[in-house]
């Protein structure tokens, strides 16, 4: 058969409804049902029903952006749920909102307007350690919106948050530390979470986590915000093993968490330099600041530069004769130190810190070599003259 035949028997052939759709239409369609159904029954009166379009809500929108905006019009009716008597609507409800909140500036504002910060502050009291955990996760992504933040905060939220820290599940714990660290960039909170006295706890928890974790970076991070405040910096200085704890995350933590522990010793140091040289230089910070002066961000070596000076035994430059080195600095502060492991272990650092700086040296002075035209590499005449002679 030509190829006009061909034609003329598919363009009269019965034609499905499936065939007159392209592949994206047909995955639209799809969803489009799948939405309207699950909203239809997250809407209805059967308590198992709303259960179960509350739990495909959570599985559609754990990864997808797109769904989350499809279910916003969910968010009152979960949020109803949190009132039911059942654990299972509870957590439910619970799980479906904080997936509907990841990554979603509106619907974390749909959540808290519609009532849910209340429910979801009595779960934090719960004896229930499911329900607590999943409030603990659901109030750390409400936090991270600028516009939930002073509700949150006004809710009194911060010594519920400090007793989790204390006293909950090892995730409920982190996620807590994350939240407070969160609140805590809100204007005037630093004093209100002072008041919970979150230190004690903190350093806690700072010491049974990993250094590299993201939650020893929340740790740091919220730390360092309180040294802002006396009430903080006694606090951490009174607590058994609390600057050794900041100490250690500046030696091994990650990055951005070795940054936020030599501002909060820096901070520390410049408010009362008389008071707090001794106990930071007691727990041998040195040879984590020089490792920082030459591996660390440019923030943390500038920072760790400035800790140097300011722990040495005079705080003001030296003459002209004797040049205000690193080298200079931290002569001085190892002759200062009593033990001989620190001592020796700074020395080696002393020397390795002296050794990358040469070579950093040596290869900026290679670059610019490289970069040199002939004008710049040929020889001043005066210097020609010379050699003429």
């Amino acid at each position: 058969m030509d190829s006009e035949g061909e034609n003329s028997v598919y363009l009269n052939s019965p034609v499905s409804a499936a065939d007159s759709f392209s592949d994206g239409d047909i995955r639209r369609t799809a969803t489009s049902s799948a939405v309207q159904q699950t909203l239809f029954l997250i809407h209805s009166d059967d308590p198992t029903l709303k259960v179960q379009a509350a739990k495909e809500i959570r599985r559609l929108t754990k990864t997808s952006q797109r769904y989350r905006r499809h279910f916003s019009n969910a968010v009152k009716p979960l949020v109803n749920m949190l009132r039911s008597e059942s654990f299972e609507s509870n957590e439910a409800a619970l799980l479906a909102l904080l997936n509907l909140a990841v990554k979603d500036e509106g619907n974390k504002i749909n959540i808290i307007d519609a009532g849910a910060l209340e429910p979801i502050i009595g779960f934090l009291q719960s004896e229930n350690a499911i329900l607590q955990d999943h409030a603990t996760a659901a109030l750390l992504t409400l936090s991270a919106s600028p516009a939930t933040k002073p509700i949150i905060s006004a809710s009194g939220v911060f010594s519920l948050l400090v007793e989790i820290i204390r006293h909950g599940s090892s995730q409920a714990k982190a996620d807590a530390v994350m939240a407070l660290s969160n609140l805590s960039t809100y204007q005037d909170n630093l004093l209100l979470i002072l008041r919970a006295q979150p230190i004690p706890s903190t350093v806690s928890l700072l010491k049974s986590c990993k250094k590299s974790s993201k939650t020893t970076e929340r740790c740091t991070a919220l730390i360092e915000s309180l040294m802002c405040y006396e009430e903080g910096r006694n606090s951490l200085i009174s607590e058994d093993g609390g600057v050794l704890a900041v100490v250690e995350v500046l030696e091994s933590g990650s990055a951005q968490s070795r940054e936020h522990a030599v501002g909060a010793l820096l901070t520390m140091c410049q408010s009362d330099r008389a008071k707090y040289r001794e106990p930071i230089l007691r727990e041998g910070v040195i040879p984590g600041l020089l490792e920082l002066t030459v591996q660390g961000t440019a923030k943390s070596r500038t920072k760790a530069q400035t800790l140097l000076r300011l722990l040495r035994d005079t705080p003001y430059p030296r003459s002209e004769l004797e040049p205000d080195t690193l080298e200079n600095i931290v002569s001085n502060l190892i002759s200062q130190i009593d033990c001989e492991e620190q001592s020796g272990k700074a020395k080696e650092m002393l020397a390795e810190m002296v050794q990358v700086s040469m070579e950093q040296s040596l290869r900026h002075l290679q670059q610019r070599a490289l970069v040199c035209t002939p004008a710049d590499l040929s020889v001043p005449s005066c210097v020609s003259k010379i050699t003429s002679k």
